[in-house]
């Protein structure tokens, strides 16, 4: 039997059948999740949705319940917008009685809700959103992150390309996602040459003058030319790239970060391409991620995302901290269960960093392959690049 959809309508049907106040009085942990299911980056909050559901009902043995209490879930749209997200957090703390909340999508969502996180005292767990800024100097004690941060994968992605003779410009997108990444990308090169930042609006469809300026700054320079992307939304710019056939004109080659499956389809250009993921389906081998993609074929006839892990990742966090408390949802008790605590997820076991409560987590340095079977181009592992092999900046003020 299919429990995951069955179990979230009934928690969803307990919100509309009893009032706020008598809520707070029944046995029950309330966690909000504010995210993007409209938008620009709606593809990436859908698969955060399926991710965090199933990693409850994974993590709970089915029951959606810890300690007695049943877990319910309150959903609300941010749709991209920073003053909507911050706006809908508040809600969630006051309103809804949120015991805890998860989110958002959007760095720049994530950077606007940290403060009403810090008023309210009470936990946001930043799921997926990346900027360094989150877990860094914005960053207050109520705030956790299960997902990536800038930091790591930007120095992911140096480990596999940081190599002498190698001279490399960036392509982001002109926001907190794309101007930290690169930050955090020039400032773990050590052997490579740095020479061109291109910066574009995030609703960008023209690549044409970006493009130009990225081959000016490459085409004469001698040793391996690289163009690192860091890009998130549909509006990708690999096929324009593609398209120039950069590397046979230029020698120009492509390096990127992983991404979800659809947006992948045009890495097929770019078969040998280089890189550093956070996830793919086919790499970690353990049991919760043997588990989770199982499930998911059972559900949804194909494999789990690049954000489906991510939620299943936090929900991970979020049981196994109200199990340590025993379903004790005080702020404090829960700050001092998570700080330091390790969990298991889809990508093996990760830990909250005491001092900024980043989690600290594997990253995949891949090589695209081209295969048939498969409409993405397949990141076949190089290998897998340790928390510790990583030395990621603590950037708060603390």
């Amino acid at each position: 039997m299919n429990r995951r959809p069955l179990l979230a309508l009934l928690a969803l049907s307990s919100l509309t059948l009893a009032s706020p106040g008598a809520m707070a009085q029944a046995k029950e942990i309330r966690i909000a999740h504010v995210h993007s299911l409209t938008g620009p980056l709606e593809a990436y909050g859908k698969q955060t949705t399926t991710g965090f559901m199933m990693g409850l009902d994974y993590a709970t043995g089915g029951t959606m319940m810890v300690a007695g209490k049943k877990l319910v879930v309150i959903e609300k749209d941010d749709q991209g917008k920073p003053d909507l997200g911050k706006s809908l957090l508040a809600a969630a703390y006051s309103d809804d009685k949120a015991d805890i909340a998860v989110g958002p999508t959007s760095s720049g969502v994530a950077l606007a809700m940290l403060s009403v996180a810090e008023e309210y005292k009470k936990i946001l767990l930043v799921e997926p959103a990346v900027a360094d800024s989150i877990t860094g100097e914005k960053w207050n004690k109520y705030i956790f992150r299960t997902g990536r941060n800038s930091s790591q994968d930007a120095i992911s992605n140096a480990v596999a390309l940081d190599k002498p003779g190698t001279v490399i410009a960036t392509l982001a997108q002109d926001f907190a996602f794309g101007r930290d990444g690169v930050k955090a990308f020039k400032d773990s090169i050590k052997h490579a040459k740095l020479v061109h930042e291109e910066y574009l609006a995030p609703a960008t469809t023209d690549f044409t003058a970006g493009l130009q300026h990225l081959i000016d700054a490459l085409k004469d320079k001698p040793g391996r030319k690289i163009v690192w992307v860091v890009w998130a939304g549909a509006n990708s710019p690999f096929s324009k790239f593609a398209d120039q056939e950069l590397q046979k004109r230029y020698g120009i080659e492509l390096a990127t970060g992983g991404n979800i499956l659809p947006a992948m389809a045009a890495y097929k250009s770019f078969p040998g391409m280089e890189g550093a993921a956070y996830y793919y389906f086919g790499i970690p081998k353990n049991p919760v991620n043997e588990a989770m993609v199982a499930q998911h074929y059972k559900e949804f006839k194909s494999p789990p995302d690049f954000f489906t892990a991510g939620g299943f990742s936090a929900a991970m966090a979020v049981v196994t901290a109200l199990k340590k408390t025993n379903g004790n949802t005080s702020t404090n008790t829960l700050i001092k269960t998570m700080e330091g605590m390790s969990f298991d997820t889809p990508k093996g076991v990760m830990t909250f960093r005491k001092e900024d409560h980043q989690a600290m987590q594997s990253m995949y340095h891949f090589k695209i392959k081209v295969d048939p079977a498969f409409a993405w181009g397949v990141p076949e592992l190089v290998r897998e690049i340790k928390a510790e092999e990583m030395n990621v900046p603590i950037r708060n003020k603390r």
